[in-house]
């Protein structure tokens, strides 16, 4: 088993039964208890788990994902050059997907002067940023409206979805990795994100170098539903090299 699923592993094992000791996790898994002590260091560090004596626990008062107001914070300026870049690639009289996301949201501010093109998306942000665009007609999917972050899920943006083709794609993540694709830390948001891959010629995901290699717990896709990934330079080699073996065109910004 590779670290990276042992790790997602390790944090289902722990979901259910709320806590686990190094010797459990060192059992179950058939490893040394140094390998687990190593990984559980990566996983505190990601914030989805809380090391205690002898063991690991459910962090308290931490969601799997940080929320939006910290998130629309964290890496701007890295997010501002992947949403122009991304803004770059769409031409004149196309249909486009924008994901809800601090990402997708740079996409949009860099998308206002525009000409003749169509924008779906479930983000109420994304849609009130493209308001007075003049060449830009928006789609909003609805959907269940998440007060947190203004993002629309749920059975109705997944009938929407279902009933449109676009060129492209922008789709946010939480986490990608060469082997995984896709994941993410909710499984609401998962049918969603699905419905706009389906719906779309070609799939481009934009992240921050921060999630690059990263793995979570619910699959969205696998990599060869991927035909771009645009992110910051601050991504290693390494991680660019995997991808492009994989078949994914890696653009940094």
């Amino acid at each position: 088993m590779l670290a990276a699923e042992r790790k997602l592993k390790i944090i289902e094992y722990v979901k259910k039964n709320n806590v686990a000791s190094v010797a459990q996790l060192a059992e179950e898994f058939n490893v040394h208890e140094a390998t687990i002590r190593r990984d559980l260091t990566e996983i505190e560090r990601e914030g989805r788990l809380r090391r205690t004596h002898g063991g690991v626990v459910l962090p308290e008062g931490i969601s799997d994902e940080p929320s939006f107001t910290v998130r629309a914070t964290e890496r701007v300026e890295e997010k501002s050059r992947i949403g122009a870049r991304a803004a770059e690639m769409v031409n004149e009289g196309e249909y486009i997907i924008l994901d809800s996301g601090t990402t997708t949201l740079q996409i949009a501010k860099h998308l206002v002067d525009k000409k003749d093109i169509t924008v779906v998306t479930n983000d109420i942000n994304i849609a009130a940023e493209l308001k007075d665009a003049k060449g830009i007609k928006v789609i909003v999917t609805g959907g269940i409206l998440y007060p947190e972050s203004f993002m629309l899920n749920g059975m109705y943006t997944n009938e929407v979805l279902k009933t449109i083709h676009v060129h492209k794609a922008f789709v946010g993540t939480p986490a990608i990795h060469q082997h995984f694709g896709l994941t993410h830390f909710e499984e609401q948001l998962v049918p969603a994100k699905m419905g706009m891959i389906e719906a779309a010629k070609e799939v481009i995901v934009v992240t921050d170098h921060t999630k690059v290699g990263g793995v979570s717990l619910h699959k969205v896709a696998p990599v060869n539903k991927i035909n771009k990934l645009i992110t910051g330079v601050e991504v290693s080699e390494s991680q660019v090299q995997l991808f492009n073996e994989v078949g994914v065109e890696v653009i940094t910004i």
